[in-house]
């Protein structure tokens, strides 16, 4: 058995995709643990934490809404990817990783809330 979202490869891929975040930030200076570090986790979470969501017992127009949620907490990760960027916790090669699968990601939505009818 299983849910219906775990064969979902946006939700797998979001799901790595949070852990990818998580350890980067495990670098991240300790002043910025309730700040920049929480932010970064909580939207980088909220990706699959809204495909599992709106997957279960959901109209597709609802699911539609529960995976814009999605694509917004990705914006939210690249513009925290880019205050951790300037403020040097991360270099350039890792904010390009990190951007370039955000963008694989949203777009992998986008394609997926498109086919819903």
């Amino acid at each position: 058995m299983s849910f219906k979202f775990e064969k979902l490869i946006i939700w797998q891929d979001s799901m790595s995709y949070g852990e990818d975040i998580f350890q980067m930030t495990l670098s991240f200076p300790k002043e910025e643990l309730y700040n920049l570090t929480s932010q970064i986790r909580r939207a980088a979470d909220s990706v699959a934490l809204n495909i599992s969501e709106g997957s279960i017992l959901q109209s597709n127009p609802e699911f539609k809404r529960f995976l814009g949620y999605s694509i917004r907490s990705i914006a939210e990760v690249v513009t925290c990817l880019y205050k951790a960027k300037n403020r040097q916790y991360i270099n350039e090669d890792r904010f390009r990783e990190s951007y370039n699968f955000a963008y694989k990601i949203m777009n992998h939505i986008i394609a997926f809330r498109n086919k819903l009818t």
